[in-house]
């Protein structure tokens, strides 16, 4: 008969008791070895994001799977852990990422409401970027300033205002800035203070 130390005692009582209580609990290790779980997101396709909400630029991963019929599915949005800003983590507002993309009531296509109608109606992204920009143009030339008071040349409109997004990188900051000095906007403000 082998010998038995008491710390070699301890170590098989030890294992046998945690044994006997997970058998208990319904854990079998024989069984367990046996199912195989169908994971959500198993073999889906993983997107980087960023939050949209505010100018902290918390990272987010997104999960889809392609679908025979050549659509895709998003699955789960959930926070980057590999992101040095938010380490996985969300706030209220960039956890409910998904129920923006996902909502019954979320519009998908431009709305218009005339001005004195109570109604709001269906346009193209080409009838609705069309009536953008005939404002736009509208009021620039309403407000359109080509010298100050004392003569000197400004080129610059004070009819419109531009507020950058929180979620924009550094490029589309830059880019969205040149675009709106080139109009001659001096009212510009955004999060990035580009």
């Amino acid at each position: 008969m082998p010998q038995v130390t008491r710390r070699d005692f301890l170590k098989i009582s030890a294992a046998g008791s945690g044994a006997a209580g997970l058998t208990v609990l319904g854990f079998d290790a024989a069984h367990a070895a046996q199912v195989k779980q169908n994971f959500r997101i198993g073999g889906a396709t993983e997107s980087h994001s960023v939050c949209p909400y505010c100018a902290v630029g918390c990272a987010l991963v997104a999960y889809t799977r392609d679908n025979p019929n050549g659509t895709r599915t998003l699955l789960q949005i959930e926070g980057n852990p590999d992101s040095p800003v938010n380490e996985g983590r969300l706030c209220p507002k960039g956890a409910t990422a998904m129920q923006i993309a996902t909502s019954a009531r979320r519009v998908e296509s431009p709305m218009y409401r005339a001005p004195g109608s109570d109604r709001w109606q269906q346009m193209s992204w080409d009838d609705m970027l069309n009536k953008l920009a005939q404002r736009v143009k509208d009021a620039r030339d309403a407000t359109f300033v080509a010298q100050d008071a004392t003569g000197n040349i400004v080129n610059r409109t004070e009819g419109i205002a531009f507020a950058g997004g929180a979620a924009f990188s550094s490029e589309e900051g830059y880019f969205a800035t040149k675009v709106m000095r080139g109009l001659g906007l001096v009212h510009l403000e955004q999060q990035a203070r580009v």
